[in-house]
């Protein structure tokens, strides 16, 4: 049975080698590959019409392409979701015109309106220390969770890793003399990353007093576990890090990203320069870490409006 019964055979064979494609040769993750999934599966699903019920891919012209979006468009989709499914569009055209589906790629002529990121909304320093505080309080007594909780939010500041990053170190990943972890992001693409002396501590903490409590003979080597003793799931690291925030007054609601975005912001704030930052969040792109900078420049016009006495 296809996996596309929605598509004529063509468009889903079609489509089902590109989902491949992403994943197995591009190393796109299952998130991106259902993104893109949901996207073009509207798109393609649109080629019928009356007159031509089953159409083969020749049908997705640049015509098409615009009639999809202005769609969205007109069903409410917001700049950034029309973005991304033009995205998605071109990344398809551009695959089906390589592999001889398509005798040209209509996608390179495709106009979207460009994406205004939203800044995000981060803790200031003050915040973060009191939300880690309160974590080493909590791992005072010894607790194998509490160790385990502190340390993952240590290093998800320290670090500005991403959460499936995080779960996904292994202990051979650590180096404990240079104080940082390999860590495998997005595309497999491997960076170092560097943790100071507060996570240092709350890691051998946890190395002496805490994951053995918690491992199994199965355990994988991961360096964080789960109650039960396999590697630590994405969705725990959520609970943990909203519920640490929500202890603190005043601090804004955020997830495990937000304390990526924190990271970024205070090393910039700091004086770091930018392209250490991308190194440090594993940015293929300078353009996405100058998010950071939209940052610290709305933060720098408030304290200008308060403080200046000409502004």
């Amino acid at each position: 049975m296809s996996p596309f019964p929605e598509l004529a055979p063509d468009l889903a064979a079609a489509l089902a080698d590109f989902l491949r494609h992403l994943e197995l040769e591009r190393g796109r993750s299952p998130h991106t590959v259902r993104a893109y999934r949901g996207d073009l599966t509207e798109l393609l699903g649109g080629l019928a019409a009356p007159d031509r019920p089953a159409p083969g891919l020749t049908a997705l012209d640049l015509g098409a392409l615009r009639r999809w979006l202005a769609a969205g468009h007109g069903a409410g989709a917001g700049r950034s979701t029309l973005a991304r499914r033009a995205a998605a569009a071109r990344t398809f055209t551009a695959w089906a015109r390589r592999t001889g589906r398509l005798p040209d790629d209509p996608g390179v002529r495709l106009v979207s309106p460009r994406s205004q990121p939203a800044l995000p909304a981060v803790p200031d320093a003050a915040q973060v220390i009191a939300l880690l505080d309160a974590a080493g309080s909590d791992a005072a007594a010894g607790e194998p969770v509490a160790l385990r909780d502190l340390l993952l939010l240590e290093l998800l500041y320290a670090t500005g890793v991403r959460v499936a990053e995080l779960c996904a170190i292994d202990l051979d990943d650590v180096n404990h003399d240079h104080r940082t972890l390999r860590v495998t992001g997005k595309g497999e693409r491997e960076r170092i990353a560097v943790y100071g002396v507060p996570a240092s501590r709350a890691l051998q903490r946890w190395l002496l007093s805490g994951r053995g409590a918690l491992a199994v003979p199965t355990s994988p080597r991961a360096l964080l576990l789960g109650a039960r003793g396999g590697r630590l799931d994405p969705r725990v690291v959520r609970a943990v890090v909203h519920r640490a925030v929500a202890a603190v007054p005043g601090a804004p609601d955020i997830g495990p990203h937000g304390l990526r975005h924190a990271a970024a912001t205070h090393m910039l704030e700091g004086g770091a320069d930018l392209r250490y930052v991308q190194e440090l969040l594993g940015h293929a792109k300078l353009a996405t870490t100058q998010l950071y900078t939209h940052v610290t420049v709305e933060r720098l016009k408030v304290v200008h409006a308060q403080a200046h006495p000409r502004a």
